[in-house]
């Protein structure tokens, strides 16, 4: 286990920002922690990295090589690129090979404006540049702060490729607001509201059960009528056209739909072509979740 917190509480004044939080990370997994803003992500991540004190509970952290990447990093503006990732090889553990500034610039996707001053980054190329300096030094514990925030659609896919890759290498606790890449990249999810940690446990559990049960429809047009019929259905709880030759139906429970959903499209007289249940998406169950 690399993370295991007890009653791990932050409080700001009458503010409690983290209420007894129970937090187990397993070493080498990618934990993703989710939760509306306001939540205590921030907060948890900076008691865990020895930034700010707890005022309860206790911790403990099976490494003492731990790096941070908070969610709008800043650097001095004269330094280059790559001075700052050596900056922080040397400052993270001097015996890490020089070889490895370049490597993480590369795969980071900023080596082309590697010996420009950083007073010029964008926000993105800041984040890159981040995380780079973040990993240089083979952390075995990475905390990482909404690491995609400020990037355009390729450079999310290159920061989460290099996540994926830390998986079994290193532990990876990794906070975001977009629900998507936590699904795509994390094995375990914690779920934060108003300080108090909700649900944790692997993603397959979270998904499998726990939003309300859809299915894509597939039907031969017109599927006006079908709708219709099918909005009369007491235990339907929606019927929404996806596409000219495609319906999703929302049932109030797993147990009903699969007993008469069936029966419910032969008597509205629909044409099925296809019949299959929707995967929920996180973003599905968090909403759910948080209500």
């Amino acid at each position: 286990m690399m993370i295991r917190t007890d009653g791990l509480s932050k409080a700001y004044g009458a503010t409690a920002a983290l209420d007894h939080v129970d937090l187990n990370v397993e070493s080498g997994s990618v934990y993703g922690l989710v939760g509306p803003n306001g939540a205590g992500k921030t907060t948890l991540l900076g008691v865990l990295a020895s930034l700010r004190a707890a005022t309860g509970g206790s911790m403990q952290i099976g490494t003492d090589h731990i790096a941070v990447l908070p969610d709008t990093p800043h650097f001095d503006p004269w330094l280059s690129g790559r001075e700052v990732v050596d900056l922080a090889r040397t400052l993270g553990s001097s015996s890490t090979d020089p070889s490895r500034v370049d490597e993480l610039l590369e795969l980071s996707g900023i080596a082309d404006a590697a010996d420009r001053a950083v007073g010029g980054y964008s926000r993105g190329m800041l984040q890159r540049l981040g995380l780079a300096a973040t990993l240089v030094g083979d952390p075995d514990l990475v905390l990482l702060d909404e690491p995609c925030s400020a990037l355009d659609p390729l450079g999310r896919r290159e920061v989460l490729d290099l996540i994926a890759r830390l998986r079994g290498a290193a532990t990876v606790v990794f906070s975001s607001h977009i629900l998507a890449d936590v699904q795509e990249v994390c094995d375990t999810v914690g779920i934060l509201r108003q300080g108090s940690l909700i649900f944790e446990g692997p993603l397959q559990d979270l998904l499998v059960g726990s939003a309300v049960p859809r299915y894509l429809v597939r039907l031969r047009a017109p599927l006006d009528p079908v709708v219709a019929e099918l909005r009369k259905v007491d235990w339907i709880q929606a019927v929404d056209i996806v596409d000219p030759e495609q319906i999703r139906v929302t049932a109030v429970s797993l147990d009903v739909a699969e007993r008469h959903l069936v029966r419910a499209l032969a008597s509205a007289d629909a044409p099925v072509v296809s019949l299959a249940p929707e995967a929920p998406s996180l973003e599905d169950v968090f909403l759910e979740v948080v209500r």
